[in-house]
């Protein structure tokens, strides 16, 4: 069978498509001038359009592929969460360190300046006699609930700074509640050091 358009005849019916299917060739525009030498302007290349009652005519349109999907939404914007979590972790953070590094060095000092003659006369070679603790058995008491209560705060602290961290909410406070937890141990024990050492040079000069 031959191709109607290699054939020199068309075959009977046969008429042609009014636009083609690209559309129209565009040519020059009508009364554009003659160039100088006189010779015929050369003809610019076809420029084809889509199809006449295409949506993709209109000016500004954007053609998709078939089988891909438009572009995306945009995501909404996440809502801004309150700063609560983290300013509670590091009001948490701050008293466990302060507060139970002031009243571990206070008892500290009262266990030092309290058995600071008896500390003294224990030999340095031996077995420690708990003993001479008993007249201060109240201040070591006050030391050891300053201990675990700045633990069970600096705990709270962390856990609660960190979820802060996660979630966004207030992160900047989380992160600094996280720091001063975890600075908490250290400034405890440096300050019952301190005490104690103080306590133990005060009651021994009594003493003397």
């Amino acid at each position: 069978m031959t191709d109607p358009a290699q054939s020199p005849t068309p075959p009977p019916g046969w008429t042609p498509p009014a636009t083609p299917p690209f559309g129209a060739p565009v040519g020059p525009p009508a009364g554009a001038p003659a160039p100088a030498s006189g010779r015929p302007a050369p003809s610019p290349a076809p420029q084809y359009g889509p199809p006449p009652g295409s949506p993709y005519a209109q000016p500004g349109a954007r053609y998709t592929p078939p089988g891909y999907a438009g572009a995306p939404a945009p995501r909404p914007a996440e809502p801004r969460r309150s700063p609560v979590m983290g300013i509670v972790a590091l009001v948490a953070a701050v008293a466990a360190m302060v507060g139970a590094s002031i009243a571990g060095g206070i008892a500290a000092f009262s266990v030092g300046l309290g058995t600071g003659g008896q500390m003294s006369a224990q030999p340095l070679a031996g077995d420690f006699d708990w003993s001479i603790l008993s007249p201060v058995r109240d201040a070591v008491l006050a030391g050891e609930v300053s201990f675990w209560i700045g633990t069970a705060l600096g705990l709270w602290a962390l856990v609660q700074g960190t979820i802060a961290i996660v979630r966004g909410s207030g992160r900047g406070f989380g992160v600094a509640a996280v720091l001063v937890a975890a600075l908490g141990p250290i400034a405890f024990f440096t300050a019952v050091q301190i005490g104690i050492s103080t306590g133990l040079a005060t009651g021994a000069g009594f003493t003397g």
